[in-house]
């Protein structure tokens, strides 16, 4: 039996594709590793259950249509549909590119709106124990403000000068401001 502390999260099934099983997979993970025979691992009713890549096409940089053996149909893949995948540890440094030494590399870069110009705060943080990946970022008040470290939003990081500009949607810094504790 597969213990949750034995894995690790990589993605998500999104919707169904089609009529003949195909999943919408977003997955930070190298495809081969799904090719090679490697489980996907799901929690089905509370048990993590191991399943296997028939075929994968990429869609985007991190988007895939995967079909998974024994899901024949629509109605048999909706049951994987919003569904976290993950695969076993001990598979991690072998499969997975080391995000955590990039992402702490843009540690203390501020964070500028590519639009107006102006600076939003300095990146204290990254929170990556999801799939979505946040920038944790002070704001110039002390304020805790979470940004999605997406290549959607990341219009370029400019290494020499420390900076990081995002185009942002309008209210989005609002929205995840949260207040110092006093």
């Amino acid at each position: 039996m597969i213990r949750r502390d034995e894995l690790k999260e990589i993605g998500k099934f999104q919707k169904t594709h089609a009529l003949k099983g195909e999943l919408n997979m977003l997955s930070e993970v190298d495809p081969e590793y799904f090719l090679e025979g490697n489980p996907l691992i799901v929690d089905m009713d509370g048990i993590f259950a191991p399943f296997y890549a028939t075929s994968i096409r990429q869609r985007g940089s991190q988007s895939y249509l995967i079909k998974l053996d024994g899901i024949d149909n629509e109605n048999e893949a909706s049951r994987f549909v919003n569904q976290e995948i993950f695969m076993l540890r001990r598979d991690v440094d072998e499969w997975l590119e080391d995000p955590d030494e990039e992402e702490e590399a843009l540690i203390g870069f501020r964070v500028v709106d590519f639009e107006s110009g102006e600076e939003i705060g300095t990146v204290e943080g990254i929170e990556d124990s999801t799939v979505n990946v946040l920038f944790i970022v002070e704001g110039d008040e002390g304020e805790e403000i979470y940004l999605p470290a997406t290549e959607d939003f990341i219009e370029s990081i400019d290494e020499e000068s420390g900076k990081i500009y995002m185009r942002l949607p309008e209210g989005l810094i609002d929205l995840n401001k949260k207040r110092p504790k006093d």
